[in-house]
């Protein structure tokens, strides 16, 4: 008579391998839209895309597995993934190689790769927590203004660009208010919709590769 064996001895433990399984699956899937993106198999819209998303969702899922995973290349040991693309891709570089292609091109333009991918990184985090419930003033606004400050640096960017506005308008209206209030559900729907449009005008003013 086989015996049932159990993973885990209570909830806790139950939703730390649950946890474990995701970030397990998030790193194949990363791996595998590499080596897609490499072959050609996809289109670098529908690479971007995706590879977006998996950066957003490891990034929000090692921050709650800090503790119990912090260093995720012993993670991929443990567990026998030969995942070198997606271990680049996630931890290393953190953006798309899409996007780091056309930060090299800006680059060329007097601007540096390097604060294209701080911008996309900050645009990414400031999105990142609103959906994670981060609405006090005191948790919106360092982020705000790290986004800011990263576009100011960007010299291909209009001083009219449309992220540059937008996050002074809210950086003013955030000094108005107290440490610890909240963005009302409203404000944090229309601080995330400006975030999301101010992402897709910065990602569309980089210089595109060919250019």
């Amino acid at each position: 008579m086989m015996m049932e064996v159990k993973l885990w001895n209570d909830k806790r433990e139950r939703e730390m391998y649950e946890n474990f399984s995701e970030l397990f699956a998030i790193i194949k899937a990363t791996e595998k839209l590499e080596k897609a993106y490499i072959r050609d198999l996809i289109t670098p819209s529908e690479y971007e895309s995706e590879c977006q998303k998996l950066i957003v969702h490891f990034k929000t899922l090692s921050a709650t597995l800090k503790e119990t995973v912090p260093n995720i290349e012993r993670f991929t040991d443990t567990y026998k993934m030969d995942c070198p693309a997606a271990l680049y891709r996630l931890v290393t570089s953190g953006v798309p190689a899409t996007v780091e292609h056309r930060a090299t091109v800006a680059a060329s333009t007097s601007s540096s790769a390097s604060i294209v991918a701080e911008c996309v990184q900050n645009f990414i985090t400031s999105m990142d927590s609103l959906k994670l419930n981060m609405v006090a003033v005191d948790q919106v606004y360092p982020l705000l203004s790290d986004l800011s400050a990263s576009l100011s640096k960007l010299s291909i960017l209009p001083a009219d660009f449309e992220g540059k506005t937008k996050m002074k308008e809210w950086l003013l209206r955030l000094s108005k208010m107290g440490a610890a209030d909240e963005l009302t559900e409203q404000q944090s729907r229309q601080l995330h919709f400006d975030l999301e449009s101010s992402y897709n005008s910065f990602m569309a003013a980089l210089p595109k590769a060919g250019n």
